[in-house]
């Protein structure tokens, strides 16, 4: 008996007046902790195959269920045929947004017959959650952004699309045969057909969080591309817009952190660090990139992932390994350049002001959240912006902006408004 009470001390610690005193009862009490254990920090690893949507629904949930603080399920709408279009969202404070916290989003399969993406996605997911704590880049990642990832836009198109089918476009559309990426609203004029729900969700989507930075994904070349997607002058001519310069420094970030995607001559196809404008590869009305910057004042980029549209499972581990180090290396730019709030003399956010960057003239011009935040994704240099809200005096500002990646925060610049006197309104 001392014996037995001897070893108990040592397993457990002394002190424990539940564990039994007999050797059989405690080891059963070993297994069932041990159990319990397993049931309340483990989960089961992704296998490296393509899941149906019913898996993926339920993928979700038990990561939410296991990783309930740094994580929130939501579903932004329905396909046509009553799919959920289901985002998790993965932060610290995973729940709400918080000042001075960018958000950010990916998302997948926007083509049915373009999966790749969308099993890439579930490990990145997985591959997040399970590292909290554990590493420290990605932990640090996880308590200064907040990240949203849609695995699949186009669900229904998923589930007729055909393994082994590298082109073609069996799948590629939604259930009603539009193209999704050919469907948002278009800066440059020209028709797109009536908006689809899944188009309509994103839309709405985008504009529910103040998002910076974005990433949709799909298949058939591996690059990385930038706006313009359109210029109507035709599908060879490249469309810069105002801030070219970061899209470029956004797709060589993922680009060269990729393993091979850099070296642009790949797919029998070549591309110059493997980055491309757009509209020079091939110019599209209704994109959803475009629509993004336009009108949601969030940088997106188009991350083409593989030659083959809908490559057999057994290269899923080989893509996971080729896109692991840029999926994370892309989200820290949510950290690039300068982000703060507009604000009055009594401190109250002052919502809609519009904050321009001397010498970039946006289409729309960027505007203050209704917390008066604002957030602008610029590479390193000196820069003045100009803020202007009805019933205030306008404020210009040269800032220094640097690297903030590294720091894990763009560089902070609040601006203080002073109310016009009545005499001064107009």
């Amino acid at each position: 008996m001392p014996a037995t009470l001897n070893y108990r001390q040592a397993v457990f610690g002394p002190g424990l007046a539940l564990v039994p005193s007999r050797p059989q009862a405690c080891w059963m009490y070993v297994v069932c902790c041990l159990l319990f254990m397993c049931h309340r920090y483990s989960h089961a690893s992704l296998d490296f195959k393509y899941h149906r949507t019913d898996f993926l629904e339920k993928f979700l949930k038990d990561v939410h269920a296991n990783f309930s603080s740094i994580t929130h399920l939501y579903s932004i709408g329905k396909s046509v045929e009553g799919r959920e279009l289901s985002v998790i969202v993965i932060g610290e404070t995973p729940n709400e947004h918080r000042i001075g916290i960018p958000e950010v989003k990916y998302i997948g399969n926007i083509h049915g017959n373009e999966p790749v993406s969308r099993e890439i996605l579930l490990h990145l997911i997985e591959y997040l959650v399970s590292s909290y704590q554990t590493d420290a880049n990605i932990t640090d990642l996880i308590n200064s952004v907040r990240i949203h990832i849609l695995p699949s836009m186009n669900p229904d198109g998923f589930e007729v699309s055909r393994v082994g089918k590298c082109s073609g476009t069996h799948g590629r559309y939604n259930a009603n045969n539009t193209d999704l990426n050919r469907n948002f609203p278009e800066p440059f004029g020209g028709r797109v057909s009536p908006f689809e729900p899944e188009t309509e969700a994103v839309i709405r989507w985008i504009h529910s969080e103040p998002f910076v930075l974005s990433a949709s994904f799909h298949g058939g070349a591996v690059l990385t591309a930038y706006p313009y997607d359109n210029n109507n002058q035709g599908s060879t001519n490249y469309s810069r817009s105002p801030d070219d310069d970061v899209f470029k420094y956004l797709a060589k970030t993922y680009s060269f952190n990729h393993k091979s995607m850099y070296k642009g001559n790949l797919c029998k196809m070549k591309f110059l660090d493997g980055v491309t404008n757009g509209a020079k590869w091939y110019s599209i009305a209704g994109g959803m990139q475009d629509y993004n910057y336009v009108w949601g004042q969030c940088f997106e980029v188009t991350v083409e992932l593989s030659c083959c549209k809908y490559p057999p499972a057994a290269q899923l581990p080989h893509f996971w390994d080729q896109n692991k180090a840029a999926l994370t290396a892309l989200l820290k730019q949510a950290h690039l350049g300068i982000k703060g709030r507009v604000l009055d003399q009594d401190n109250s956010p002052v919502s809609k002001a519009t904050v321009n960057v001397f010498g970039r003239k946006n289409l729309i011009p960027f505007q203050t959240s209704k917390l008066g935040e604002y957030y602008r994704l610029l590479v390193p240099g000196e820069y003045t912006l100009m803020v202007e809200a009805k019933g205030f005096k306008s404020m210009n500002k040269t800032v220094n902006v640097f690297d903030g990646t590294s720091s894990s925060s763009a560089v902070v610049s609040d601006f203080i408004l002073t109310k016009l006197d009545e005499s001064q309104q107009t």
